[in-house]
């Protein structure tokens, strides 16, 4: 379960005054085929972290909704980002998710001093940072950014599932699901596919037949 020990030994080599804040940072969404990824980052303070807390996908959703309102209630600080699929498609979703954590961390109220990255790939962070592979399962700060993050790209998904029922967001949350596949293959593509995933620029650029391509040209125009 995730644990306060690394933010612990963090603090111990930054403390001074103004006392110094460690935040943790993961993201949601850099698999789907379609919406935005975005990243959290959640500074916790010992002795106010709440219960439960553990990496979003060992939770169900009903567990990160109830978790959600209570991180936002007692962290010290809880700062979102998100990059674009416009974005995703200029520069690889690698580099996307990068900026989405940048921007996660540049929002922050508080200023963080150090951070604790999910995953083993190291991004350009307005504070030095060390990444912990599986830290949303060892890290309560990470765990925490790791709902944040989950909850906000689902909410966002729903709201876009609203606009294009077709593909069943409300469900499979941009995932390429056989429902969401189906979609594509009924309705074509929207503004809100990654072009630069295979399955999408496959459609556009594979050789579909002339239904399908017209199809994705009045998804496009409209």
């Amino acid at each position: 379960m995730p644990h306060y020990r690394h933010e612990k030994r963090l603090l111990a080599g930054l403390q001074g005054s103004p006392p110094a804040f460690v935040c943790g940072v993961d993201e949601a969404g850099r698999g789907p085929l379609a919406g935005p990824v975005v990243a959290a980052a959640v500074i916790l303070q010992h002795g106010r972290i709440p219960k439960g807390l553990n990496d979003s996908k060992q939770l169900t959703e009903e567990e990160r909704e109830e978790l959600y309102p209570r991180i936002l209630d007692m962290a010290v600080a809880v700062g979102v980002g998100e990059a674009s699929v416009g974005e995703i498609d200029l520069v690889n979703i690698r580099q996307a998710t990068h900026l989405a954590m940048a921007r996660a961390v540049q929002s922050l109220s508080v200023q963080a001093a150090f951070a604790l990255v999910d995953g083993n790939d190291p991004p350009a962070l307005p504070c030095p940072c060390e990444t912990l592979i599986g830290g949303d399962g060892i890290s309560v700060s990470i765990a925490a950014a790791s709902i944040v993050a989950k909850v906000t790209r689902d909410r966002m998904m729903v709201a876009l599932h609203e606009e294009h029922p077709g593909y069943n967001w409300r469900s499979n949350k941009g995932y390429g699901t056989p429902d969401h596949l189906a979609g594509l293959r009924t309705c074509g593509v929207t503004i809100h596919h990654r072009r630069s995933f295979s399955p999408i620029y496959n459609i556009l650029y594979g050789g579909e037949s002339g239904d399908s391509i017209h199809k994705i040209l009045i998804q496009q125009d409209s």
